[in-house]
């Protein structure tokens, strides 16, 4: 399946780029969430009509997203978690927690933009983890996981 692309998406293209993708891909993901567009004469004679607002719509993007992670970059954040004498925790800090833990100081995040390079934190600590604003828009976040009291 042929699409044109209505974003830049990470290991696929930029903005406008026809590509070719597997028909589960573009059927279930890229078109449903709006990403891309199926590639008739029909699409990219209207993409071509559409570009130059589509390239200022990703532009505003990207100036908010390297806002927000120049903002972000360096903050830390300090989550506590009930923990065994040892510091391991009960339980473990996952990507739902630090995206709650960063809401909390007002960026508006989703938990698939948090990356955890080993998985969920599960001892105490201090933990850079990364933030993905955008598709090469990155924000590292000091994670301190302390002990409940």
């Amino acid at each position: 399946m042929q699409v044109i692309l209505l974003e830049k998406i990470t290991h696929l293209g930029d903005l406008g780029d026809i590509v070719k993708v597997k028909d589960g891909y573009g059927r279930n993901f890229l078109i449903p969430q709006g990403h891309a567009k199926r590639a008739t004469k029909a699409a990219i004679a209207e993409f071509e009509a559409r570009r130059a607002e589509l390239e200022k719509a990703q532009a505003e993007r990207v100036a908010a997203a390297e806002a927000v992670a120049a903002k972000l970059n360096g903050a830390e954040i300090t989550i506590s978690s009930k923990c065994g004498v040892d510091g391991r925790l009960f339980g473990s800090v996952t990507n739902a927690d630090i995206a709650e833990a960063v809401d909390a100081l007002g960026f508006e995040i989703k938990k698939s933009q948090v990356r955890t390079p080993l998985g969920a934190i599960k001892a105490i600590g201090d933990y850079v983890i990364t933030i993905g604003l955008m598709t090469d828009i990155t924000a590292d976040v000091t994670v301190k996981v302390v002990p409940e009291a």
